[in-house]
């Protein structure tokens, strides 16, 4: 930063300290992040929509097929091209980083995400990638929202509300769902639902709404209104796609994972792209629809047009057939996942977030189309449906019900499908959480015990630093030191009471306490005879760096009783972690969530 710059913002900071309080400067920080991210979601968007725009010359209609193999490659190719030569930096799916950066890194988010995602999502997503954009706008505002905060030396506490408004307002700002956004960043940033909190997230999303309407105008993404009530005749159906949208989403995520791992085998990112490139291409000449987010798709069959939303395919199917149509639609639906998680394999930068929807509403529309065609005089809402299908898969997927119900319902501008809503985000959320315990955002955060909760307690320990719990200021001993030396270099230097004992590899053998030596320490005729190795015996249990969380390691307090635990890094000794210590922190990090 210029020394003009810094100079205009300590001046500012000093006149913000005598005539603004904490709390207003954060009211005005949460709407000036909620504009921020609404203004990266409109840049997403628009970046998006141009790239597409050249795809919609007269030049490439005659080649469509052919080019729904070729543009996919040619957008991850050079959105390989921009992280290998420009960027040199990983771009971590939108959503997973900025909970990481929350739970493990204090809600610091480097400066690049702000422009990463907003160049390399857009090539994905432009040239046909099966990604949404919902993640990178996250990704997006959380980063605008993070170095706002930091630029302003805003705490912790408040530089992590703070992401949480950027959050809310990239979602207010990409569907026009002010309230739908709140309930998001509370459900998926684990924010605590407190007045402090949620003016701030309320200021934010209107502040991203305005932002988006200003310069995209009334435009939608979704584009619905209500026209079919809830009819109480259709509840056992509702609970059925309840059960099917449960199903399918444990479909989707085991989908996610399986191929995620596939392609973590190849080191090469060249071979990721080489592999994932022609797989996408494949995909997307054999099933058209499945090119980009999906918009397409799910519009045309809220307006019960399912030819436009088919589209044309590379087969001359008979679409007067309605069963050839509910078996494509059941194809887009199943091939969704895979698409997209074979773009994010492949190198592509997307969210996960839309194509959960797009998939929600092929298995909805084609579930209404089955009920109204089996020949047992049933008539349903295929609207209706597509709506509740759309939200089924994101109660599952995304384990966030509540978003679901509020998102369809804000949509629809109105709660008239309240009912059905809530069955089946129900059911979907409580068949996923059963086979998959954490969704695509959380697994593997939760698996290295790096997720926030609304667990307050183990949030606190989480965000604790365990370097700054270790103590390595200790007299190290070896296994062959007689028993003089010990009390002539080790004890009578060191105001400590317990020495660990490594061999000449620093692997950590045993521990020797003043208590093992107090009653032999003033006989000389042992200073020659006794060593190390006889005296030093096993410590209560062992910490190692690189396994154990907080949560783990108090829990070893806790079950072995011990005042003092050794830490092993790499197999070698590191140094020691005391519980005076840990808990001294611990109160100060819970000060620090509370106040």
């Amino acid at each position: 930063m210029p020394l003009s710059t810094k100079s205009l913002l300590r001046k500012f900071l000093i006149w913000k300290y005598k005539h603004i309080s904490e709390l207003q400067f954060i009211y005005v920080l949460s709407i000036l992040a909620g504009f921020l991210a609404g203004m990266g979601t409109v840049l997403l968007k628009n970046l998006t929509h141009y790239i597409r725009l050249l795809f919609e010359l007269e030049f490439f209609n005659n080649y469509q097929n052919s080019l729904y193999f070729i543009f996919p490659i040619i957008g991850l190719l050079l959105v390989y091209t921009i992280k290998q030569i420009w960027l040199k930096k990983h771009i971590g799916h939108g959503i997973s980083s900025t909970l990481y950066a929350i739970s493990k890194l204090n809600g610091i988010i480097p400066r690049y995400n702000i422009y990463a995602a907003l160049i390399t999502a857009p090539l994905t997503v432009g040239f046909g990638g099966s990604v949404g954009l919902q993640g990178p706008a996250v990704s997006v505002g959380s980063a605008l929202g993070s170095n706002a905060a930091r630029l302003f030396h805003m705490n912790t506490k408040t530089r992590m509300l703070l992401i949480g408004c950027a959050a809310a307002g990239a979602m207010a700002s990409m569907f026009k769902a002010p309230i739908a956004a709140i309930i998001f960043a509370v459900e998926i940033f684990s924010l605590d639902i407190a007045f402090t909190s949620l003016i701030p997230l309320l200021l934010a999303s209107v502040s991203a709404v305005v932002t988006s309407y200003m310069f995209l105008g009334t435009d939608v993404l979704l584009r619905f209104e209500l026209t079919d009530k809830f009819e109480i005749n259709d509840i056992l159906f509702y609970i059925v796609l309840g059960l099917v949208t449960g199903i399918a989403s444990v479909y989707f995520s085991k989908v996610f994972f399986g191929i995620t791992n596939f392609f973590k085998k190849f080191e090469s990112r060249a071979k990721r792209l080489l592999i994932g490139g022609i797989a996408i291409g494949s995909i997307l000449y054999f099933i058209p629809p499945l090119y980009g987010e999906g918009y397409g798709i799910m519009n045309n069959l809220l307006k019960g047009d399912h030819i436009s939303a088919i589209g044309t395919t590379p087969f001359n199917l008979d679409l007067s057939n309605i069963w050839v149509v509910i078996a494509l639609l059941l194809g887009i639906g199943v091939f969704k996942a895979i698409a997209m998680t074979t773009t994010f394999g492949a190198g592509g930068v997307g969210g996960v977030f839309i194509p959960t929807l797009v998939m929600g509403s092929a298995l909805g529309n084609a579930f209404a189309k089955i009920i109204n065609n089996i020949g047992l005089d049933f008539q349903v809402s295929e609207s209706n449906f597509t709506l509740i299908g759309m939200t089924g898969l994101m109660a599952g997927v995304l384990h966030a019900p509540l978003t679901a119900i509020f998102l369809i319902a804000e949509i629809t501008g109105g709660y008239e499908l309240f009912v059905p809503l809530m069955i089946v985000s129900t059911i979907s959320f409580a068949i996923t959480k059963y086979y998959v315990s954490h969704s695509i955002y959380t697994l593997r955060l939760a698996q290295r015990g790096e997720l926030m909760t609304h667990d307050k307690d183990q949030n606190v320990l989480m965000v604790l630093d365990i370097d700054k719990v270790i103590e390595t200021n200790f007299i190290i001993l070896k296994p062959e030191m007689k028993l003089g030396d010990i009390l002539k270099k080790a004890v009578a230097k060191s105001s400590r009471n317990h020495f660990p004992v490594v061999n000449d590899n620093h692997e950590f053998l045993g521990v020797i306490r003043l208590d093992d030596v107090r009653h032999i320490m003033f006989n000389s005729n042992l200073y020659d005879k006794v060593d190390a190795s006889s005296l030093m015996h096993a410590d209560a249990d062992i910490i190692v760096y690189e396994e154990h969380s907080m949560n783990d390691i108090m829990d070893k307090f806790k079950t072995s009783g011990a005042w003092n635990l050794p830490v092993v890094k790499q197999g070698k000794y590191y140094g020691y972690i005391s519980k005076s210590k840990l808990l001294t922190a611990y109160r100060q990090q819970l000060i620090n969530f509370t106040k």
